[in-house]
C-alpha cells in the first residue's frame, strides 16, 4: 500500500522540493501551505507521515505539533525548522515531533530520515504482534511496558515521546552495555549523520529529567565519559 505524506510548508520551493523527493521515494505526497489547512487535513485521516515545518502562517508548526499529538493513534511527525537553537529542537520535541531537519537541509539525508521514521512505524508494529515480546522490563522503581508504549517509576505513569520511549527501551534491553552517540543514532534514529550526535545529547537530557530521582546524579542512564552512555547494570 502506497504510504501518504503531509508536507506543511510555506515556502513553495521547499515544499515542492520535498515533495518531489516523497515521490522518488514512491510515496504520495500532499502539500499545504498553511499549519490550520493542514491540520485540518490531517484530521480527515489517511497520513502516514507529517512533514511540518515551525513557521507557518495560520497556526504554527508547534502547535500543529501538539494537536497531532492529542489525536488518537500514532503518525509520526518530521519538523522543519530555519532556526538552529537547542531551544527550538526541544521545543518542537517536546510537543511531540520524532525528529527536526534544520534548513537549509541535503535531500540526500531528508530521504534517510523519512526512511528512518517508517522503519521505526514499521518496528513498532511488529513488536505490536510479536508474542514472544517480554510484557515488561524492570530496573528498581522503572517499569517499561513495550506492548502498550508506557513507563512508570512506582506507581506513577511517565509522559514520554515516541523516540524517548525508543530511545529508554533500547538502553533498558541492553543493560550495562555502553553506547557512543553515533551507535545510537544509528541504532535509535536509524541514521548517522556527522553532527547530529547533539540530538542524542537532547534527548537524554530530557529524559533524565522525567526518569531520574536525581537527573544530575543519574542512576538509570549513567554517562561513561569519552565513550558515550549506558544503562544500569
Amino acid at each position: 500500500m502506497t504510504r501518504t505524506v503531509l508536507i506543511i510548508e510555506d515556502n513553495p520551493g521547499i515544499g515542492e522540493l520535498v515533495c518531489m523527493q516523497v515521490a522518488d521515494l514512491g510515496m504520495r505526497a500532499i502539500l499545504v501551505t498553511r499549519g490550520d489547512e493542514g491540520l485540518a487535513r490531517f484530521r480527515q485521516g489517511g497520513i502516514d507521515l507529517v512533514i511540518l515545518d515551525l513557521m507557518l502562517p495560520g497556526m504554527d508548526g508547534l502547535a500543529v505539533c501538539r494537536e497531532i499529538r492529542s489525536c488518537p493513534g500514532y503518525v509520526p511527525v518530521l519538523m522543519l525548522t530555519a532556526k538552529s537553537s537547542e531551544l527550538d529542537r526541544v521545543l518542537g520535541l517536546e510537543m511531540g515531533a520524532d525528529d527536526y531537519l534544520t534548513k537549509p537541509f541535503n535531500v540526500a539525508e531528508l530521504a534517510a530520515r523519512i526512511k528512518a521514521l517508517f522503519r521505526r512505524v514499521d518496528a513498532m508494529a511488529a513488536r505490536a504482534s510479536d508474542s514472544s515480546e517480554p510484557e515488561e522490563l524492570v530496573a528498581g522503581e522503572l517499569r517499561i511496558d513495550p506492548t502498550r508504549h508506557r513507563v512508570y517509576i512506582g506507581e506513577s505513569e511517565i509522559d514520554l515521546t515516541a523516540r524517548e520511549f525508543d530511545l529508554l527501551w533500547h538502553f533498558a534491553s541492553h543493560r550495562g552495555r555502553v553506547f557512543s552517540r553515533a551507535q545510537l543514532l544509528d541504532a535509535v534514529w536509524g541514521y548517522n549523520h556527522e553532527g547530529y550526535e547533539h540530538t542524542v545529547n537532547t534527548h537524554i537530557n530530557r529524559l533524565r529529567n522525567k526518569i531520574e530521582p536525581d537527573p544530575a546524579d543519574p542512576t538509570y542512564i549513567q554517562t561513561v565519559w569519552g565513550v558515550g552512555y549506558r544503562f544500569m547494570d
